[in-house]
C-alpha cells in the first residue's frame, strides 16, 4: 500500500507569503517573530492639550516570513485591510516601527499582508 505524505501547515502558510513576495523583487526570506498591534485612536481627547493620542491594541503574534528594506510580509488570522496602520515589534525589542498595509491576499482563515514602514528602519532585515 503506498504511503502518502502531507506537508506541514507551516509550509503551506509560507507558500502563501512566498506568492505575495514575488511582487516585491527585493524581498528576502526571514523568520522574525513579532507582536502586531493595530492603531486605535483615542476618541476621548486624552492626549496633550486635549489632542487625540494614538493608542495601540495587540492584534496577534506572528512571524515576518519575507522582508525588504521598506516592507514586512506576514500572515495574520485577524482581518486587516489595505491602508490599515499597524505597529510591528520584534519580541526582543530590536524592531518597533509603524507601518501601513500596502498589499492584501485573502485565504481561508488567514490573510497574507505586506506592510510598508512609515519611516526608514535601517538594517532591520539583518537583526
Amino acid at each position: 500500500m503506498p504511503s502518502h505524505a502531507t506537508a506541514p501547515a507551516r509550509t503551506l502558510d509560507s507558500d502563501f507569503v512566498r506568492r505575495l513576495a514575488r511582487f516585491f523583487p527585493d524581498s528576502a526570506p526571514l523568520r522574525i517573530p513579532i507582536r502586531l498591534s493595530r492603531v486605535a485612536d483615542d476618541v476621548h481627547g486624552n492626549g496633550k492639550n486635549g489632542a487625540s493620542q494614538k493608542t495601540w491594541r495587540l492584534l496577534q503574534e506572528t512571524v515576518i516570513e519575507f522582508g525588504t528594506p521598506q516592507e514586512a510580509l506576514f500572515l495574520v488570522s485577524n482581518p486587516l485591510e489595505f491602508a490599515d496602520r499597524v505597529l510591528i515589534q520584534s519580541r526582543d525589542g530590536s524592531l518597533s516601527a509603524e507601518a501601513s498595509i500596502v498589499a492584501v491576499q485573502y485565504h481561508p482563515q488567514q490573510t497574507v499582508v505586506a506592510a510598508r514602514f512609515l519611516k526608514p528602519v535601517p538594517n532591520w532585515t539583518v537583526q
